[in-house]
């Protein structure tokens, strides 16, 4: 290490110093080895018309030298000297009659031990030659200075007040190793993890299910005994055929079935005689339903002692009604799956919050410590069972509607919208930002609102230069007016996205055109209050772009000599004529930063007016690159979006949203005429896709492990505490917060998936009896309008 310090000296040109004047001098302490050549300097300044040699000895015993500058304007013009070449940032000790002895002064010093001094020489002009210009000095000076600086590793500035700042190189060396000994901890904890999950799942077998075929009748019952295990605590029985989720209507004239699950407890006293548990459990059917469904119930079991399952139906007809039934055994409770999968979905939002890795290698990571859970406590699935888990139709719809976006890129369709506004708007600030957020509300409503920023960005932030504003606040802007159109319909946002296309609730009505009409009519709402929040936050002295960077560093620089200026006590003659010097220099920046000020004021004003002059020059850069592309690209697009909508009033149509994506995308790229299919592929978001599968498998596997079920029961507790003509309005209420609240920490996009079954079990219960449409557009605003935030 070596330390710096300051000392001032003044002296006339005749080479004397004048007594009590003060003198600049900058002091080293322990110089290493191989430095002193670097702090003397190769160039040694000639000797002074009064033949006095510029070089001075110090008897401390330091080798080095000292250039004296004259007292007065001389010195004067040396402190005002080009701002730029001046790397004094701190000035300290002042030096008595006594050339060799010097007096340490608390003004910005850089050490705190002295072991020896060195002089840095600082050149007068009347020293230097014609080939050596003081420019030249000044920046040899400031380069010895500052390498002197980076190896010493001291890092000061006059306007800190709080002390010396620890050495950089080794707070950087010790952040660096910091950083590995995290980044090795976080690696190689993953990979154990990965490991022992792979172990565990491998040492457990498929637990294939029995399928058994059964004919009821309201004339005969079916009744099986099943021998127990002796470390299984649970046992699932499912039943698959025309049966229906909703409870009993009003009439009370459904078919049912009753299933009674009897097993003998023996756990008591064995004086006491052994006493039967009866678990029921009613099943309601439709025979007149064609299409195939699966229900399931898990019942506790006591010991090895055997079950016994009956099963009644109670039908209007005298026909058989066939049914599916299997069973199998489970090694851990209720309570214990729950807490198991909490841990689980915890991990997963710990992973994708703090970006500890991607958010795809968290929703697989999660995915895998699912299926693990479900193989130790005995119910681990088959690979085609988990395959069938993944919602293919949310991926194809996904995977369409990215291609034709990657297509519709490359017509520069979204250059050509942000120019056109700034046109619109004639230069005017607030026109351009209204119009701006209006078209990336309009395009993310049926694009997707990721790649709508993406292509939005870029022009936009040339528009700010143009007109000398801030891009963050104009970004930020169109980012929360790109979320709010994403909302509108069920194609904008991936939320929306997984809610269209969900099997049940498409089956109670929930379709394109129905959640489009719905959304549409809420998000107009909105925006007619975004708007006036948005002018009422950003006011025009905000939007401006700050000051320039030389004007930000001019302004501390002149706090940097004023900050010097005070801290120069008047207690004598030297003293005040320093400070006389500083606040000289002080007033000299101040003239400077007052015409710069105004050269910048005026450039902004010329700006505004010249906005005809700015539109050609941007028209010439961001046009439409492929007008016939564009025509293909607006009309397969405008054909898509026509089907969507068809597709939910014509029932002759039979195509889901992911074919007619797909089947889209195929058109366009047939028009297109595509060759290089590889540059279109790398456009398409396959992490997200992934993404979307993993996160299926995990939230399917999350609900076999009771997790879902449990928390709409507590919902459903939490709803029922309303009276019952305020129960939809306050689950409404609840929802639309706590998906806004969440989706505002959390992605919104594993939150949703988390609570659609939720509330589709929450429509179920009879004793809530709360339609799920409603409670899935509460949901659909919460997490669109809530995500902004979040991102």
């Amino acid at each position: 290490r070596e330390d710096w310090q300051w000392s001032m000296h003044l002296e006339g040109r005749d080479g004397r110093r004048y007594p009590g004047a003060p003198e600049v001098e900058l002091l080293q302490t322990s110089v290493p080895p191989g430095l002193a050549e670097l702090a003397a300097g190769k160039r040694r300044p000639p000797r002074g018309a009064g033949g006095v040699d510029p070089s001075h000895s110090c008897p401390s015993g330091a080798a080095g030298q000292s250039s004296r500058a004259p007292a007065g304007q001389e010195f004067t013009s040396f402190l005002t000297e080009g701002r730029s070449h001046s790397p004094l940032p701190q000035m300290s000790s002042f030096r008595s009659k006594d050339s060799c002895f010097t007096e340490n002064t608390p003004l910005l010093r850089n050490s705190l031990q002295e072991k020896g001094s060195r002089c840095i020489p600082v050149y007068h002009p009347e020293f230097i030659t014609a080939e050596e210009s003081w420019e030249d000095g000044s920046a040899d000076w400031e380069r010895r200075y500052l390498l002197s600086r980076e190896v010493s590793g001291l890092s000061a500035s006059a306007s800190s007040e709080k002390g010396d700042l620890p050495d950089s190189p080794h707070v950087r060396l010790r952040l660096c190793k910091l950083r590995r000994c995290v980044q090795w901890l976080k690696v190689t904890g993953l990979f154990v993890f990965v490991v022992l999950c792979s172990i565990l799942f491998s040492l457990y077998p498929d637990q294939g299910k029995l399928w058994q075929l059964l004919a009821l009748s309201p004339l005969e019952n079916y009744s099986v005994n099943l021998s127990s295990h002796g470390d299984s605590t649970l046992l699932q029985v499912d039943l698959a055929g025309a049966l229906v989720a909703s409870g009993p209507s009003r009439s009370g004239r459904e078919e049912r079935l009753l299933v009674e699950l009897t097993q003998a407890d023996t756990s008591g006293s064995r004086w006491r005689w052994p006493q039967q548990v009866t678990h029921n459990w009613t099943v309601y059917l439709n025979p007149r339903r064609s299409e195939r469904s699966v229900m399931s119930r898990t019942f506790e079991v006591l010991g090895r002692e055997t079950v016994s399952i009956s099963i009644r139906a109670s039908l209007q007809q005298t026909q058989a009604v066939p049914l599916l039934m299997a069973y199998q055994y489970l090694r851990a409770s209720v309570e214990a799956q729950v807490t198991i999968a909490t841990a689980i979905l915890a991990g997963v939002y710990a992973l994708i919050i703090f970006e500890v890795v991607h958010r795809t290698l968290a929703a697989m990571l999660g995915s895998l410590a699912a299926l693990v859970a479900l193989a130790v406590i005995g119910d681990r699935p088959s690979l085609t069972h988990v395959v069938e888990w993944i919602d293919f139709e949310t991926l194809a719809l996904l995977f369409g509607m990215m291609i034709l976006v990657a297509i519709f890129s490359e017509t520069g369709f979204f250059d050509y919208c942000a120019v056109k506004a700034y046109r619109l708007s004639r230069g005017r600030v607030w026109a351009m930002i209204i119009m701006l957020c209006l078209i990336a509300a309009v395009l993310s409503a049926f694009l997707d609102n990721v790649t709508t920023m993406l292509l939005f960005t870029p022009v936009t932030i040339r528009l700010c230069e143009v007109l000398n504003l801030d891009p963050r606040q104009v970004l930020i802007a169109e980012v929360i007016f790109t979320n709010i159109g994403g909302a509108a319909t069920a194609i904008g946002d991936p939320p929306n996205v997984i809610i269209v296309s969900n099997q049940e609730l498409r089956k109670m009505g929930l379709d394109f055109a129905g959640f489009t009409a719905h959304m549409f009519i809420g998000i107009c709402l909105v925006l007619l209050v975004s708007f006036p929040l948005l002018r009422l936050l950003y006011w025009n002295r905000k939007l401006y772009n700050k000051e320039p960077s030389e004007i930000v560093e001019l302004k501390h620089e002149i706090h940097v000599w004023r900050l010097t200026a005070q801290r120069i006590s008047p207690a004598s003659r030297e003293e005040t004529a320093v400070r006389r010097l500083l606040l000289g220099k002080v007033l000299a920046l101040e003239h400077l930063l007052a015409r710069r000020l105004h050269t910048f004021h005026r450039q902004i004003s010329q700006e505004d007016k010249n906005w005809e002059t700015n539109i050609q020059e941007l028209q010439k850069k961001h046009r439409i690159s492929d007008g016939i592309l564009l025509a293909k690209c607006l009309t397969v697009l405008g054909f898509v979006i026509f089907m969507f909508f068809l597709n939910s009033f014509v029932p002759g149509i039979h195509l889901d949203l992911g074919w007619i994506a797909i089947l889209g995308a195929i058109w366009l790229l047939i028009l297109a005429d595509i060759h290089d299919f590889e540059i279109i592929l790398h456009r398409v978001e396959w992490a997200t896709l992934l993404f979307f599968a993993a996160l299926f498998v995990l939230m399917e596997a999350l609900a076999h492990l009771h997790l879902i079920e449990y928390v709409g029961e507590q919902t459903a507790l939490l709803i029922k505490m309303v009276p019952e003509e305020q129960r939809l309005t306050a689950a409404i209420v609840l929802v639309v917060w706590v998906s806004a609240l969440a989706s505002s920490l959390i992605d919104n996009i594993p939150f949703t998936a988390t609570m659609i079954p939720v509330l589709l079990n929450l429509s179920r219960d009879p004793e809530v009896g709360l339609p799920a449409p409603p409670l899935m557009y509460a949901l659909a605003f919460g997490a669109c309008l809530g995500g902004w935030a979040s991102q």
